[in-house]
């Protein structure tokens, strides 16, 4: 019997079958004349029926095919509870004493060790579809004999965990193998992102297990995003993800699942589809754009599943296409094998039939296989096209120049590829390819349902006449409605929306949505037109069109009282710090003059009086703060200095008030004729950097969700100040806005920049906004997922931006119906009044005051100087300078004005002779 096998536990209908097509299949072989048999070993866990199935045809399609070859592959097929290591030794002890020339199987992950060190005691070639983790290396300079087909992708995992920007992960595993990659995944990000942390690491034994765990995170924060890495089996995946969305009770959109496992090539998410939308993505080995794979699939498709378990579909699974692609590699070795040692299959050579291994290490017969390292070395050059893509292996055994399918499952269930790596060039982002309904599948015919909202000023009631149907509204919504109705020649019928919201999870709803996108979800309406904001996670359950509103996150205060100048408003164009440094700059500057006018000598000048010649020196202190100021003032004085270092002094001072003066008086004429508001907070900026004006967001808003999950520092800022204030958040927008009204410019208010821009047209018009938008968002068109009116109505939008409907009918709701034209004036000079120039008349009057003061005090002083000589009283010599004041007698003495004084005894005063009476000078 050329194909025999050893079968454990119950045999049922499929194995009949299965030993009836072996029977059929062996006598096949003994018909074809000329061929010699190699005898294969093969063992397979009795839970691998789909790997059997491949097996099976891959062996018939090589025996089929004998171009090029002179021998058959007979197989001895044992099929046990691979669990058991010890009937696993045995088994590979019965295989070796047949004898065979190679191995194929598949087994348990416990009992690998086993026939792995079997394999590597008696060099025996031995390929598997895969190995586990934990498998030992051999000792250093010896050949590893076993051979696995599937490639270590650790870095494939690694580089979609940095190409998501994943910062930590979630990882559920069912075996000690997933523990074992866990360590390599670690290990190769921690080196390079020192913030990457594994979140959580639990086992699963079950799927009821690993819900229960989902449900238990759920609980502990809901709405943070969760990465999962998934390194189970096919069966255990699917049924995780479908019982996960299935579970109205837990979240969805914020769920990622990155399944490590090759078990997308099993086409399993249409089983998944009709559950909604759920983020996944995995690897695919078999890729089924290639030609050859194309052609197995054709073949594979049309075979009987009775025959050939797993057959019969329009895929194969990743375990089962490497089995048979490790069925074509030992063909390709023995036909390699059969060119180079002709003689071992010509009839003659003792290797046609093995000699006999037996495992008794007590009998003399015991031996390793003589051909096992050759066979080995050739394996390993062996390289083919397969299933797998290209299949090459380096001298350890290991794959290499492969590449996998990186795919995603879409938000409406489709599984598209995005991506590729390879173990040379990593990972590859494809780009998406999109398709385009035809326009003769949108059913013109028809009456739509537009759902909306009531929002000023997208969508109002008229209040001002009996309106039927859609006539009753009226807004910008309404108008964008009827130039999309027109541009794709439908109707419609506008209605609001029942529960009077945007849409947002809901676990209480049918479909897990409520407001207008649940409507879409149930198909309750077929458009959504409104201020409904484009979401990641709306995108998933609902299509949206281009956005025909942009908008963003704004700042709204109280709006400034406007500010008229003050009585010394005149001062403004210069700031304090530089007024303060004129003066100082007006002391120094007459301080060096005085001194470089001592130190000099032409400044020095020689007077003649009755007594003696006397030196003079006209720059005093006194004068030269008066030259200083005069300048200043660009007024003109008898001083002048003589020496080049004075008139250097006098040269710089000039050229400094000219320039100084020159921009004071250019500025001044704004600061006295504008009116100007004063804005305490400017930016976003400004607000986190103070702690007087208070700030907050509608609770619940997208806004709240935008300033918790931002990373900016600024925005991270605003959101520690708001969070350890909660009563700085409002239910509403009306609340907010009211309280910004209120507030009397100590509250500001973030919401979005269109409902800012409306607002602040509306009366009272005491709100303004400031600064730029925080992000960018945008309102889109909704419908269901796959609609064909979606394409339609991208180009409806893209043509009214084109033409500028879009912008002619927000003016017409937003400025063009302003309520605020009385506070806006046409920028002009308006005259001056008494208020803006009052300081200079204060300056002035104050000024001749003080004169009349410091006169009063000079007579006072001079008068009593001259009493004291006279030896007068103080009110005799007040007298008589008041007479001689008014009289005009004066005289001269030494540059100053000195008054005589007349005495009752007409006494000679001040050394001049004066007579009685008389006003005659000596």
């Amino acid at each position: 019997m050329a194909l025999a096998g050893r079968w454990a536990g119950g045999i049922g209908r499929l194995w009949i079958v299965f030993l009836a097509f072996v029977i059929g299949w062996q006598s096949a072989v003994h018909s074809v004349a000329g061929t010699e048999i190699i005898p294969l070993g093969a063992i397979f866990d009795k839970d691998s029926r789909e790997i059997q199935g491949a097996f099976l045809y891959a062996l018939n399609e090589h025996n089929q095919n004998v171009s090029g070859r002179h021998f058959h592959l007979h197989a001895y097929v044992d099929i046990i509870s691979t669990a058991d290591a010890f009937k696993i030794s045995r088994l590979v002890c019965s295989q070796f004493s047949r004898p065979v020339y190679a191995m194929v199987g598949y087994v348990q992950p416990d009992s690998f060790d086993t026939l792995h060190s079997y394999a590597n005691t008696f060099q025996m070639p031995f390929v598997t579809p895969w190995f586990p983790e934990n498998v030992p290396n051999p000792s250093s300079g010896l050949m590893d004999y076993a051979t696995s087909m599937r490639p270590e992708y650790h870095q494939a995992i690694i580089d979609l965990i940095h190409h998501y920007r994943w910062d930590h992960i979630i990882y559920l595993y069912d075996s000690h193998d997933g523990l074992l990659r866990l360590q390599e995944i670690f290990q190769s990000i921690k080196p390079s992102r020192a913030d990457f942390k594994i979140q959580v690491v639990h086992r699963v034994v079950s799927t009821h297990d690993a819900l229960r765990f989902l449900r238990t995170l759920e609980t502990t924060n809901r709405w943070s995003n969760k990465y999962v890495v998934l390194d189970c089996g096919t069966e255990m995946a699917k049924n995780l993800i479908i019982g996960h969305v299935r579970d109205i009770h837990m979240g969805r959109r914020n769920y990622h699942y990155l399944l490590s496992g090759l078990v997308m090539d099993e086409r399993w998410e249409e089983e998944v589809k009709e559950f909604g939308a759920v983020n996944i993505t995995g690897f695919r080995i078999v890729n089924l754009y290639s030609p050859y794979v194309k052609s197995f699939i054709s073949t594979w498709s049309s075979l009987n599943p009775e025959v050939y378990t797993g057959a019969g579909t329009s895929y194969i699974s990743a375990q089962s296409a490497l089995i048979y692609d490790a069925v074509r590699v030992v063909g390709e070795t023995l036909a390699r094998l059969q060119r180079k040692m002709a003689e071992a299959f010509d009839g003659t050579s003792e290797l046609k039939t093995p000699r006999r291994i037996t495992c008794d290490f007590n009998q003399a017969e015991q031996s390793i296989w003589e051909h096992g390292e050759k066979i080995t070395r050739i394996l390993r050059k062996v390289e083919i096209e397969g299933l797998t893509g290209n299949i090459s292996f380096t001298d350890k055994g290991k794959r290499k120049n492969y590449s996998l399918d990186v795919v995603e499952m879409s938000y409406n269930s489709e599984t598209i590829t995005i991506g590729k790596w390879s173990d040379s060039t990593g990972f590859e982002l494809l780009p998406v390819k999109y398709t385009r309904l035809p326009q003769d599948e949108v059913p013109l015919n028809k009456t739509y349902i537009v759902t909306s909202i009531l929002e000023k000023p997208f969508l109002m009631r008229r209040t001002n006449g009996n309106y039927t149907g859609n006539d009753r509204y009226e807004g910008y919504a309404k108008d964008l409605c009827d130039f999309i109705g027109g541009y794709l020649s439908i109707n419609y019928t506008l209605k609001e929306v029942a529960d009077n919201t945007y849409g947002a999870l809901d676990p209480n709803k049918e479909g897990g949505w409520n407001g207008m996108v649940g409507e879409l979800v149930r198909k309750d309406a077929d458009i959504a037109i409104a201020p409904l904001t484009i979401t990641s996670s709306r995108e998933r359950v609902i299509d949206f069109t281009k956005p025909f509103m942009t908008l963003g996150i704004s700042i709204m205060i109280k709006k400034p009282v406007k500010q008229k100048p003050g009585i010394f408003s005149f001062m403004s164009p210069l700031s304090e710090e530089i007024w303060m440094c004129v003066v100082c700059a007006y002391v120094g500057v007459s301080i060096v003059l005085f001194l470089v006018s001592r130190f000099s000598p032409y400044e020095w000048k020689v007077k003649e009086s009755f007594s003696k010649p006397s030196l003079t020196n006209d720059f005093s202190m006194c004068n030269s703060l008066w030259f200083t100021l005069a300048a200043f003032m660009q007024q003109g004085v008898d001083l002048c200095p003589r020496s080049v270092s004075g008139r250097i002094v006098g040269s710089v001072w000039w050229f400094f008030t000219l320039i100084l003066v020159s921009s004071y008086t250019a500025n001044l004429a704004a600061f006295l004729t504008v009116e100007r508001m004063v804005t305490p907070i400017k930016s976003a900026d400004d607000l986190a950097r103070q702690t007087d004006v208070e700030y907050g967001t509608r609770d619940g808003g997208s806004s709240k969700e935008f300033f918790q999950r931002s990373k900016v520092s600024v925005y991270s800022r605003m959101w520690e100040f708001m969070s350890s204030r909660p009563h700085v958040f409002t239910s509403t927008y009306e609340e907010g806005i009211e309280r910004v009204r209120n507030s009397k410019g100590k509250y500001a208010f973030l919401l979005e920049s269109v409902k800012n821009d409306y607002i602040n047209e509306q009366l009272p018009c005491n709100t303004m906004k400031i600064g730029q938008d925080l992000n960018s968002n945008g309102y889109g068109v909704a419908t269901p997922l796959g609609s064909p009116l979606k394409e339609r109505l991208n180009l409806a939008i893209l043509s009214l931006k084109e033409n500028g409907d879009l912008a002619r009918i927000k003016n017409k709701w937003w400025y063009d119906k302003t309520e605020c034209d009385k506070e806006k004036k046409e920028t002009r000079t308006n005259a001056l009044t008494l208020s803006n120039v009052a300081g200079i008349f204060y300056i002035m009057t104050g000024g001749l005051v003080l004169s009349m003061f410091v006169a009063l005090v000079e007579f006072c002083y001079k008068s009593k100087m001259d009493a004291s000589k006279a030896k007068l009283s103080l009110s005799t010599a007040m007298k008589a300078k008041a007479k001689l004041s008014i009289a005009g007698t004066q005289e001269l003495d030494n540059g100053r004005l000195n008054n005589q004084l007349y005495t009752p005894s007409n006494q000679i005063l001040d050394g001049d002779i004066i007579q009685s009476n008389t006003h005659t000078q000596v």
